[in-house]
């Protein structure tokens, strides 16, 4: 049974989903990457030539597929835009048409975006093809490799005037973007946010800096089954690409509208591990406390959980370390776990904003997706993660996970709005 909410009790306003877009390797729309999670079915293989130099250690990743940009982007923004930029304008472009807004004070619309990596790969390209001739570099340089770029655009192609921020919280910045901008329009300061995360990262700094780290799987001869979550044979996460955004509002504002929804974020939480700087806590303690606080913010008990997308990197140490969190959180009673970064490989900042959108549309089918690749977990005797088929679980709320690099951690909860 749901307890009374937290924060301002229980008459908190709630905020829901009304548009979503997405720009992933498993697919354009979220319909389609739910039936490429569904399936278990890898999006890793061979990247082009000329994305990744010959010499490097790594030369697999899942790639968003080819789509027509013309809808999107003009010919003129395709000029000063790089391809992280691109991909997160598109994916918001396609939730807020799917809203359906209407017209609105623009400083009542905020736009709240995460990345890791923000415009790193632009910058690598601009050094190595214009180190040696700095005079010739293009004119518009610097506004492509700022981290801030994507939010920017955005707002300018509606004309949001609210707040307009970038969240850098390695691999937890998509999540930390949506909870953030929840928590804004919750409290009144928005009536609508755009919210989400992404990356593009397939370049040779980033993937022979990850394989120094032993953090990627260097399976170039079986990309398809590189990507192993919480499987004793994973040796690292494979790179991904993508974005993923939404429209949040208030629940009493989407039904007075007649909006789309899809679903709620009933609760968030965020915090640190202060412990290393790529490694995390093996104790798990704070990040279970970070999930603790999620489920506590949604006023709900972990009883109530129904499933965990966990963040499920497919490394050794960060796998072992989020078992013994849920283990802790859950006191040994964890529902099932899947973790969907076996299909789509990892999307650095746009993982947890991809992941929380599956997350909605799994809490409201009541399916746990099985993790791809997945023989024989290391993990079985902590959690129970679902392997071969989905699995029915009816319709309950779901925890995802969101742990990055400097032990950044960011925990949603996210159920149906019926």
């Amino acid at each position: 049974m749901s307890r009374p909410r937290t924060g301002s009790g229980p008459d908190r306003p709630r905020v829901v989903v009304t548009g979503i877009g997405v720009k992933s390797p498993a697919g354009l729309t979220l319909d389609e990457v739910m039936e490429t999670v569904l399936a278990a079915r890898s999006t890793a293989a061979a990247v082009q030539k000329d994305l990744v130099a010959a010499g490097s250690p790594v030369h697999i990743a899942c790639r968003v597929p080819d789509f027509d940009l013309a809808p999107y982007i003009t010919r003129r923004e395709l000029r000063q835009i790089d391809r992280p930029t691109e991909l997160a304008l598109c994916a918001a472009v396609d939730a807020v048409e799917q809203a359906g807004l209407p017209a609105l004070a623009p400083n009542r619309v905020g736009v709240h975006l995460g990345t890791g990596i923000g415009g790193l790969p632009t910058m690598e390209g601009l050094v190595r093809d214009h180190d040696a001739e700095p005079t010739a570099m293009p004119v518009f340089s610097v506004p492509r490799t700022m981290a801030n770029s994507a939010a920017a655009r955005v707002a300018m192609r509606w004309g949001f005037q609210g707040s307009c921020n970038t969240y850098a919280t390695a691999c937890a910045s998509g999540a930390t973007a949506i909870g953030e901008a929840a928590r804004r329009v919750q409290y009144g300061e928005l009536d609508v946010a755009v919210a989400g995360g992404f990356d593009s990262a397939v370049t040779t700094f980033m993937l022979s800096g990850f394989a120094r780290m032993q953090a990627v799987s260097q399976r170039n001869d079986a990309p398809l089954l590189a990507s192993r979550p919480f499987d004793a044979g994973r040796d690292g996460f494979v790179m991904g690409e993508g974005a993923a955004m939404v429209v949040l509002e208030r629940l009493d504002s989407a039904l007075r509208r007649g909006a789309p929804i899809f679903g709620e974020i009933a609760g968030y939480a965020t915090n640190a591990d202060a412990h290393h700087i790529v490694a995390p806590h093996t104790d798990g303690a704070v990040a279970a406390a970070c999930m603790a606080d999620a489920i506590a913010d949604a006023g709900l008990l972990p009883g109530d959980i129904g499933q965990i997308s966990a963040h499920g990197t497919a490394t050794q140490a960060n796998d072992s370390a989020e078992a013994a969190a849920i283990h802790r959180c859950f006191n040994g009673q964890a529902p099932p776990v899947t973790a969907v970064k076996g299909v789509t490989g990892h999307l650095i900042g746009g993982s947890g904003a991809l992941e929380a959108v599956i997350a909605l549309a799994c809490a409201e089918r009541g399916v746990v997706p099985p993790v791809a690749n997945l023989a024989t977990s290391s993990e079985s005797d902590r959690i129970d993660v679902v392997a071969g088929s989905p699995r029915r679980v009816g319709s309950a709320p779901v925890l995802s996970n969101s742990f990055g690099f400097g032990g950044q951690n960011a925990c949603l909860v996210l159920r149906s709005a019926t």
